[in-house]
């Protein structure tokens, strides 16, 4: 039973999208967690619905959490998020768009499900190499929750150890790309813009929509989204 299940935490963006789509083609049966934590729109999850249904995910969580109602992020509130027009200009320190404690709220509650479906098995789309600065994407942070999962649970204190998969971590978004449309994955399902226009049209400026842009321009494809400034990004 250990082997063959696994929770997945899903956005709906490009990164937790191609995880997703690299634990199934692994043969595991997924169960996939999003989370409403006050983000400012609801097109991602409405993309992690899609996502979830064309990858035919029968256990699809949606958990509500009050994380705006107490902590302080430009993707929870009115700040304004950062924008730049080419992946250079991206500000190489931690961004406004940070979440505090975002990713270890998140995998503490993929690991409380893990352990009450008999899994063993954590997925997240975290990357280590294009990515905008948080601390939770980190390597040192996955290998301490690793070690805290395995400390802090029945299942582990009975021998069944929990391992957190991150098929991302050290790969370019090109790569990532490349290896998403390899497995099949539709991109035209996700969104990763941090601030999307009222019809959910991407921006094209912000961190995420340049990182997303870069990587299909290394792998040599389109990316079938939108975006409000088509030249954004050499994209």
């Amino acid at each position: 039973m250990f082997a063959t299940r696994a929770v997945v935490l899903l956005s709906g963006g490009l990164d937790s999208t191609t995880c997703l789509a690299i634990a199934r083609d692994e043969g595991y049966e997924c169960t996939a967690l999003t989370f409403a934590y006050g983000q400012r729109h609801v097109c991602e999850l409405q993309a992690a619905a899609r996502v979830a249904a064309a990858y035919g995910v029968t256990d699809h969580r949606v958990v509500r959490l009050p994380i705006a109602e107490t902590v302080h992020s430009a993707l929870t509130g009115d700040g304004a998020v950062p924008k730049a027009d080419r992946v250079e200009e991206i500000d190489t320190g931690i961004p406004s768009t940070y979440v505090p404690a975002r990713n270890t709220i998140f995998l503490a509650h993929a690991l409380a499900v893990a352990e009450d479906i008999g899994s063993g098995d954590l997925f997240v789309g975290v990357n280590a190499v294009d990515y905008s600065g948080y601390p939770d994407c980190r390597p040192e942070f996955i290998e301490a929750f690793e070690i805290l999962a395995n400390l802090a649970t029945r299942d582990a204190v009975q021998g069944h150890r929990f391992h957190v998969h991150t098929p991302l971590l050290h790969r370019t978004k090109g790569e990532i790309v490349r290896l998403g449309l390899a497995l099949g994955v539709d991109y035209g399902l996700t969104h990763s813009c941090y601030d999307p226009s009222p019809d959910g049209t991407a921006c094209g400026r912000c961190d995420s929509c340049l990182l997303r842009r870069k990587g299909f321009a290394e792998a040599g494809a389109v990316d079938p989204v939108p975006y409000a400034t088509p030249g954004a990004g050499g994209g």
